[in-house]
């Protein structure tokens, strides 16, 4: 490694550190920052949310092109990340629960910073962006895909711990947890040390050559749901009203629920001694669940902000892409369920914004600031997207379309099998998204790969296994060995359609014969998908469309 190299590195790592490099002449191409976070459905006013205060994402999204409708490949944290990071779905990267690693347990795939990293960029990952454990080597895919050692908050080990304070002045490990930030271990909560971490290397990069990839990874609305306890005066309890259909739908078959068992397990909720596995729980805590998840988006909202201010500071913004998403959504009633692991659009659906200088908005003077910092106990601005699409789109295309966008050279798709490939995606590029008409694109001539063309109907696919076909225990979580359902989900603009079938965890088979329940909803007719009418509908070309697509 070249000395600047090394003393780079050496500065990076370092808290305080000032490396005198000349910074003149920055290469052409941009820098990146991706902002991913964990269970944030898209209640945020530039998704039209009416209650929720979040200014600095809606300043964000006031110069992005936004997505309305993004997927997530399966709503759950290891697996959805490791497959928007690999660009590989989940039957490639055979990773369903957190138990395996994609490189020694199904191929040694490239990831985005690494393709990023080998391209000459730093590439660092700052709080959670893989997830933490056995899927990602225990040290976040480092150092394959990081210039340097990832960064986890250290308060981070405290997440679970008895940190709430009851009503009768006790510590509780609960699911509501609003806090006083003074009283928690260190003085300071996770993702306030994430943005402090990150705000650090914008300020070491600015005198860099270098291209730089950031990867921000904030923890909050996760549960517990434990913020500031200031931001519950934001949404008084008065406000906040249930979910619009929080009860189980009839004709959902069993398979689909998801009986959270991490709500369950906090102290709170095992209080109230809920059934298993449909509850309900009582409407008023419902209300607080949900108040909470507000209050955290708030919360994360200003961490945000702070961020995106800070690249102003540095200089940044005129020459950094900043990419906003999350893992998946996260349930708040609906169906009767809470959390994510199902496949539904509030567990699927995610936030998806990009902001690319000079593309989605005319790059800023050297002088001028794109992202000054915006108060949410302030009056909201009402700001809007600079550009919307409601074309559907997966995270899997994450990679290709970073690539594009960089001006790097996109990967090839993936042939059917590519476990033997080291370098390909499974996601198109969505760059193409970024200017069209919301009219349907015809089917390109000569294009042979319906992965890459640019087909008639844009589609999702999504996928969540099951232990059994009833809700037990492990219904929400099954480990690998225990999986013996696959429910395998379509999203188009029109409708979600899902079959549940056999799935052999030993050969990584599913057998799309053996169908144990379907599930079929018209969005325009029943946008919450209440109304299961797979068993009265002919659906045989939805069938073979998912059928195609899977079975390889």
């Amino acid at each position: 490694m070249a000395a600047a190299g090394l003393g780079l590195c050496l500065c990076l790592l370092a808290a305080g550190c000032v490396l005198a490099v000349e910074a003149a002449g920055r290469p052409d191409g941009m820098n990146v920052l991706f902002i991913v976070v964990d269970d944030l459905r898209p209640v945020l006013g530039c998704y039209g949310d009416k209650l929720v205060k979040s200014p600095n994402i809606d300043q964000l999204a006031s110069q992005s092109i936004v997505f309305n409708n993004a997927y997530a490949q399966q709503a759950v944290c290891a697996p959805s990340r490791v497959s928007f990071l690999t660009g590989r779905r989940p039957d490639t990267t055979r990773l369903y629960d957190f138990y395996s690693y994609w490189r020694v347990h199904a191929g040694n795939y490239s990831t985005m910073p690494q393709y990023f990293k080998e391209n000459g960029y730093m590439t660092m990952s700052v709080g959670k962006v893989f997830h933490p454990g056995v899927s990602s080597n225990y040290h976040d895919d480092y150092p394959y895909s990081w210039s340097i050692p990832p960064f986890h908050p250290s308060t981070e080990k405290y997440e679970n711990d008895k940190t709430c304070r009851g009503k009768d002045g006790r510590l509780y490990a609960n699911l509501v947890c609003p806090v006083d930030v003074t009283e928690m271990p260190g003085g300071t909560l996770p993702d306030i040390q994430t943005t402090e971490e990150a705000i650090r290397l914008l300020n070491v990069m600015k005198t860099q050559k270098q291209k730089f990839f950031l990867a921000v990874g904030y923890h909050k609305p996760h549960i517990p749901l434990r913020y500031p306890q200031e931001f519950l005066k934001l949404y008084p309890l008065e406000n906040i009203t249930l979910a619009p259909d929080p009860w189980v739908p009839k004709k959902l078959p069993s398979v689909a629920y998801n009986p959270w068992m991490d709500i369950r397990q906090r102290d709170d909720v095992k209080a109230l001694n809920v059934s298993f596995p449909y509850g309900p729980l009582p409407d008023d805590f419902q209300r607080q669940i949900r108040q909470s998840y507000y209050a955290a988006v708030s919360y994360l909202d200003m961490q945000v902000g702070r961020l995106l201010n800070a690249l102003d500071d540095v200089g940044l913004s005129s020459s950094t892409m900043v990419v906003f998403t999350a893992d998946h959504g996260w349930s708040l009633g609906e169906h009767g369920e809470w959390a994510k692991y199902s496949n539904f659009d509030v567990a699927t659906r995610v936030p998806l914004m990009f902001y690319v200088p000079g593309m989605t908005s005319a790059a800023a003077s050297q002088q001028g600031r794109i992202f000054p910092y915006l108060d949410p106990f302030s009056r909201n601005l009402g700001l809007v997207p600079q550009g919307q699409s409601k074309k559907v789109v997966e995270l899997v295309s994450l990679f290709s379309t970073l690539a594009e966008l960089a001006g790097l050279q996109v990967p090839p798709a993936c042939p059917k099998t590519s476990f033997h490939v080291a370098l390909c995606t499974e996601g198109a590029s969505i760059v193409h998204y970024f200017n069209s008409s919301e009219e349907k694109v015809e089917t390109e001539d000569g294009c042979e790969d319906n992965n890459r063309c640019h087909t008639e109907e844009p589609v999702a696919f999504s996928q969540y296994p099951r232990p059994s076909d009833t809700p037990q225990w492990n219904s929400d979580k099954p480990k690998l060995k225990d999986i013996r359902i696959m429910g395998y989900s379509m999203r188009t603009i029109d409708y979600r359609y899902t079959v549940w079938v056999q799935f052999n965890p030993n050969n990584f088979s599913a057998d799309f014969e053996d169908v144990h329940a379907g599930e079929l909803y018209v969005v325009e007719t029943d946008p919450n998908q209440d109304y299961n009418i797979y068993n009265n509908t002919l659906h045989g070309h939805l069938f073979k469309k998912l059928l195609g697509f899977f079975k390889h």
